[in-house]
C-alpha cells in the first residue's frame, strides 16, 4: 500500500501500550528480535514494534500481544556490518561506546562507531575481567574525546557515572525494571550494593523509602548526584559496608537487593537481618548451566534456618549468559 507517497507494508509486531513501550522494546533489543527494517508504528494508545520472529511472552513484565500491523519500511542506510564487513560486539553507556580491549581491529571499529552513531563522543576498550574490591572494569582509551564520565539514561532515569571508577552494566536494564515492578508504594527498600543507583533509583520512584549503600566512595559520590538528578526526596545514599547495615538500619526492608553475584552469599546473614517478616530478598549469583538454582537455594535456606527464619522461593530467573556454561541468575526469596 502507498499512503501519501510512502510505501506501507504489513509486518509481524508486538503490540503494547505506549506507557510500557520502552520496557518491551528493551527486551526485544536484548533478545535480538527487533526488525530494524521497519519503523515502529503507533495507533491510539498502542505501539507496534516490528519483530523478526514471535517472542516468548514470558520475557515481558507488561501485557503484550503479537499480530500483523502496517509499518513503514526504514530507509536503508549503511550498517556497522556494511562498514566493517562484520558486526562487532559493543555496548553503550551514555555517550561512550565500550568494546573489547582485545578486539583485533579496535581503532577501525572505534572510528566506525563514532561515524555510525554521531551521539557517541568516546570509544573505550574494556579489559577481560572486573578488578578489585569495587568491581571496576579496566578501561583504555581508543578514540574520540578522552573522557570516562557520562550520563546514561534508562527507563526515564538518569545516571551520572565515571565508567573507569564505578561498576555499571547497561545490559541489566530489563532485570532492574523487573525488580522495580515488584515494589509497592508503601515499601521500604535496602540496596546493599547500590553502585551509582541503577536498582535504587527506579525503586525510589515507586516506594516510600530507599536506603542505598556502597563501600566505593566514588560510587556513592555519583549516587548522591543521581538522587539530585532524578529529583528524589525519599532515598538515602550511604557510604557503608553491607555488613554494618543491620546495625545501622535494623529490620526495615520489604525488599533487599543483593546485586553482588560473585559473592552475595557472604552477606546473606545481614540481608536476612534487614528483612521484615514477609519481605523479599532479590539474590544474585553466578551458576553453572548444569545446576542453575539448586545450590543457591540451599545456601539461602541454610542462612534463613541459622537465623530462625523460613524461606519461600517466589521466582527463579536466568538473567543473562556470563561466560561459557555460566549464567548470572536471580532468586527472589520471601523471608518469614
Amino acid at each position: 500500500m502507498v499512503c501519501n507517497g510512502v510505501i506501507i507494508l504489513e509486518c509481524l509486531c508486538v503490540k503494547v501500550k505506549k506507557r510500557s513501550g520502552e520496557s518491551v522494546r528493551a527486551v526485544l533489543f536484548e533478545q535480538d528480535l527487533l526488525d530494524n527494517s521497519f519503523r515502529i508504528a503507533a495507533d491510539g494508545d498502542y505501539l507496534y514494534l516490528p519483530i523478526k520472529s514471535t517472542p516468548d511472552e514470558s520475557l515481558f513484565t507488561h501485557p503484550v500481544s503479537v499480530e500483523y500491523h502496517e509499518c513503514e519500511p526504514q530507509q536503508s542506510r549503511p550498517t556497522l556490518k556494511d562498514m566493517l564487513g562484520y558486526a562487532p560486539s559493543f555496548e553503550i553507556v551514555g555517550d561512550i561506546a565500550i568494546i573489547d580491549s582485545d578486539e583485533p581491529e579496535a581503532e577501525k571499529v572505534a572510528r566506525a562507531l563514532l561515524k555510525f552513531r554521531p551521539q557517541l563522543k568516546a570509544v573505550l576498550g574494556e579489559g577481560p575481567a572486573i578488578e578489585g574490591e569495587f568491581r571496576v572494569r579496566p578501561m583504555r582509551f581508543i578514540a574520540g574525546e578522552k573522557h570516562t564520565e557520562t550520563i546514561h539514561k534508562d527507563h526515564g532515569c538518569l545516571y551520572a557515572l565515571d565508567i573507569a571508577k564505578v561498576y555499571f552494566s547497561p545490559r541489566l536494564s530489563t532485570e532492574r525494571q523487573r525488580i522495580a515492578d515488584q515494589i509497592g508504594p508503601d515499601d521500604v527498600v535496602v540496596d546493599m550494593f547500590a553502585g551509582v543507583g541503577p536498582y535504587s533509583i527506579p525503586a525510589a520512584k515507586r516506594c516510600r523509602k530507599v536506603y542505598a549503600a556502597d563501600k566505593n566512595p566514588e560510587a556513592v559520590k555519583f549516587l548522591k548526584k543521581n538522587v539530585e538528578l532524578n529529583k528524589l526526596d525519599n532515598m538515602e545514599a550511604m557510604e557503608a559496608d553491607a555488613r554494618d547495615l543491620p546495625e545501622i538500619l535494623g529490620q526495615v526492608a520489604d525488599h533487599v537487593i543483593m546485586n553482588l553475584p560473585h559473592n552475595a552469599s557472604d552477606f546473606l546473614k545481614e540481608a536476612i537481618a534487614l528483612t521484615k517478616p514477609g519481605g523479599v530478598i532479590h539474590y544474585y549469583a553466578m551458576a553453572h548451566e548444569d545446576s542453575l538454582f539448586g545450590p543457591s537455594i540451599d545456601i539461602i535456606k541454610k542462612a534463613a534456618t541459622d537465623a530462625g527464619r523460613r524461606v519461600e522461593v517466589v521466582e527463579t530467573r536466568t538473567v543473562r549468559s556470563y561466560a561459557p556454561h555460566q549464567y548470572n541468575i536471580c532468586i527472589d526469596a520471601r523471608i518469614d
